[in-house]
């Protein structure tokens, strides 16, 4: 009798691995929260000078900007969100954060190596699993560049670009700043994640055509 193969080639080794996590994450509830915001030192009038976007499991589900100061609903869980008492606050909170990392980017504006108008990109992220949270993030990117990461599980910076080298030694000895970023991903976005994670696993599965 002929043996069977014990081995696989990579390429399906692969395709069962991800099987697998996939398999791993519905049956945990694994589930994660993205902030993108897009800030500008100057912008022209009538245009905003902050844009965010808000993904849950990598999906766009709202958008905000700063000359409308509303956020826009995308899609079927962003209409669901839309209907709850969370949309107030999240508008609220979309606005100050906004307004915030603007301050920061006009304070580290003199460090930034550009005779025009800079640009700081910031990315939020907050992730849940087994009904805990199990990660939370900062990202800053500058004029295009990624510069910092903010690991806030642990409060610990890491330098991607070092001209930010010294961007990171002013923030890290900042501790109310330290707190705000602490209490923004390990307090509002894990509340609204768990909030939202239970209107994402109510949504009926897409069929295909």
């Amino acid at each position: 009798m002929q043996r069977m193969p014990l081995t696989c080639s990579p390429v399906r080794l692969l395709s069962l691995l991800l099987l697998l996590l996939t398999a791993l994450e519905i049956m945990v509830g694994a589930h994660s929260l993205c902030f993108n915001f897009t800030i500008k030192s100057w912008s022209r009038p009538g245009q905003p000078w902050c844009e965010a976007q808000v993904f849950m499991n990598k999906n766009l589900f709202l958008q905000y900007d700063s000359d409308s100061n509303m956020v826009k609903p995308l899609g079927l869980l962003g209409k669901k969100v839309n209907a709850t008492s969370t949309w107030g606050e999240l508008t609220q909170t979309l606005g100050e954060v906004g307004r915030d990392l603007r301050m920061l980017l006009l304070d580290i504006k003199p460090q930034i190596k550009t005779s025009g108008p800079s640009t700081l990109q910031v990315e939020m992220l907050c992730q849940r699993e087994a009904e805990r949270c199990t990660g939370a993030s900062w990202q800053f990117t500058i004029n295009g560049e990624k510069c910092l990461l903010l690991d806030v599980m642990n409060m610990t910076w890491t330098v991607i670009n070092h001209e930010a080298s010294k961007i990171k030694e002013t923030w890290k000895k900042d501790r109310g700043l330290e707190k705000y970023f602490r209490k923004l991903s390990l307090g509002d976005c894990d509340h609204w994640l768990r909030e939202f994670s239970g209107h994402w696993e109510a949504m009926p599965e897409p069929t295909g055509n």
